[in-house]
């Protein structure tokens, strides 16, 4: 009996040596789609509301495909890129999302197309070594010698757990000689204590929640008039755990906090950290920008005495999301977090001759080839460069702070090291809360879209918030939106 002729299916859409023709053209039509949002877009946000959004995504069926790429690109230019956020325009000045540099962009064409996985040096032979010599820049940036080492990560979050974790089992083997990651935490685990500024990040407390710590085990220390974690504050506040029968086991200095933008004194929270033997971590998720310039540099002073450091090029390197990294000082103390399979980092494997950076990965093994953004950068435009935008922004940020203090109508709480301030808008013979009428301002102009800028609450009390991040924003953007502010 004869077999039927099989005739396989058209190849389409896969990326392979047939599909030239298609790629580019895809590529092309998403790059005319980005052309025309740089084009056409005059404010930072459409305006549009939740509800009227959410309307339009329920006529979206999935089981009937679009019938071509233009209809596609039609589709998300209607539900997406219309109403995108364009953190590149100076008038957004809300949260922690920079503008990014063209450099970058085209490296993420290579990195979605090619797809490699930065586990293995069999997955990514060149990129591996890419990364791990952006991972010898950074340290030596930081002030680190060849001893250290570190790993790409998701984001400042990520990276903060990294150091938590560290700190965590450092302590358990050296002074309990106790292996966690082997056998769980200790019964003394429960008197573990994490010392941090009131004005760090929260991925501390949940950090500490997702370890199993509690969020008990985070200590709020108090800060200065600017503030920074006070250094007499911390020691205060250790003695005080100890004494309750509580065990310190880390310090996290913050450098560059979210809702102030200011650093905490690196170099006097060191000192504390090593009278005390405990690991000293430093969240430089914002003001890791500050390692590009030289006139702003010695805010930095002290960050080299650190254990471990987080960095996210995705807030102070004008880098695509995401694009971050933790770095240790130590390269030995990654070993704690390594954890071998046989299919891919067999024990036996010899790491100096073919390396693999999962080993010195925490929550992802499969992980995309972010550092190729970073790389692209600093090849093409240079750490002067990029230290030039750093420079404006600091100083734009200042003539900010002195502007608004001249405001008899408004209210500014400190001054910043690198771009965030905190302020309200107080006129005098105001007749409702002032909290109510900020909230009311900072509504009002989102749903404008003209103007986006954030919010805080300090002391129970309702504030906004500008957050410089684009060296493309000037003095005369501030006064346009103190105006703004003041027409609402």
């Amino acid at each position: 009996m004869n077999q039927p002729t099989l005739v396989a299916a058209p190849v389409k859409d896969l990326f392979y040596e047939g599909a030239a023709a298609e790629y580019n053209a895809a590529i092309t039509a998403a790059a005319e789609r980005v052309t025309a949002f740089l084009e056409n877009n005059k404010r930072p946000f459409s305006g549009i509301k939740p509800a009227a959004l959410l309307a339009q995504f329920r006529e979206v069926d999935f089981d009937t495909p679009l019938p071509d790429y233009e209809r596609l690109f039609e589709e998300v230019d209607r539900l997406y890129i219309q109403h995108a956020t364009a953190f590149h325009l100076p008038k957004y000045i809300a949260h922690l999302n920079c503008p990014v540099v063209i450099p970058a962009l085209a490296a993420e064409v290579i990195i979605s197309a090619i797809n490699s996985s930065q586990d293995t040096y069999d997955q990514s032979a060149g990129g591996t070594f890419m990364e791990r010599k952006l991972i010898d820049w950074t340290g030596a940036q930081i002030g680190y010698d060849e001893q250290c080492d570190g790993v790409f990560t998701a984001g400042g979050s990520q990276s903060n757990m990294m150091g938590l974790l560290l700190a965590r089992d450092y302590y358990a083997l050296n002074f309990l000689h106790h292996n966690i990651k082997l056998d769980g935490h200790p019964v003394e685990a429960n008197r573990f204590r994490i010392f941090v500024s009131e004005k760090a990040h929260f991925s501390n407390q949940k950090n500490a929640s997702l370890m199993g710590l509690g969020e008990q085990a985070v200590i709020k220390v108090a800060t200065d008039e600017r503030f920074r974690m006070d250094v007499g504050a911390l020691e205060a506040a250790i003695q005080k755990e100890k004494e309750l029968g509580n065990i310190p086991i880390a310090v996290i200095a913050t450098a560059g906090t979210t809702d102030f933008g200011n650093v905490d004194p690196l170099s006097g929270i060191a000192g504390v950290a090593k009278r005390n033997q405990l690991w000293y971590h430093v969240d430089a998720a914002y003001g890791c920008g500050l390692l590009l310039t030289d006139k702003y540099r010695y805010l930095l002073d002290g960050i080299e005495l650190a254990d471990s450091v987080t960095i996210d090029y995705h807030k102070s390197f004008f880098q695509p999301i995401s694009s971050s990294a933790f770095i240790v000082k130590n390269r030995v103390h990654l070993n704690i977090i390594r954890h071998h399979a046989d299919y891919l980092n067999p024990k036996e494997q010899d790491y100096d001759a073919l390396p693999a950076q999962i080993n010195k990965s925490v929550t992802q093994s499969t992980r995309r080839f972010d550092a190729l953004k970073l790389w692209f950068t600093l090849r093409l435009m240079g750490r002067q460069q990029l230290g030039a935008y750093t420079d404006t922004i600091i100083e734009t940020a200042e003539e900010a702070a002195c502007l608004i203090e001249e405001q008899e109508d408004f209210q500014l709480l400190s001054h910043s090291d690198l771009g965030v301030l905190v302020f309200r808008y107080y006129p005098a013979g105001l007749n409702v809360s002032p909290c109510e009428l900020n909230k009311k301002i900072k509504e009002r102009l989102f749903f404008s879209g003209e103007v986006l800028i954030a919010s805080t609450k300090v002391d129970g009390r309702f504030y906004l918030k500008f957050t410089i991040l684009n060296p493309l924003t000037t003095i005369e953007d501030i006064k346009e939106i103190l105006k703004a502010i003041r027409d609402i």
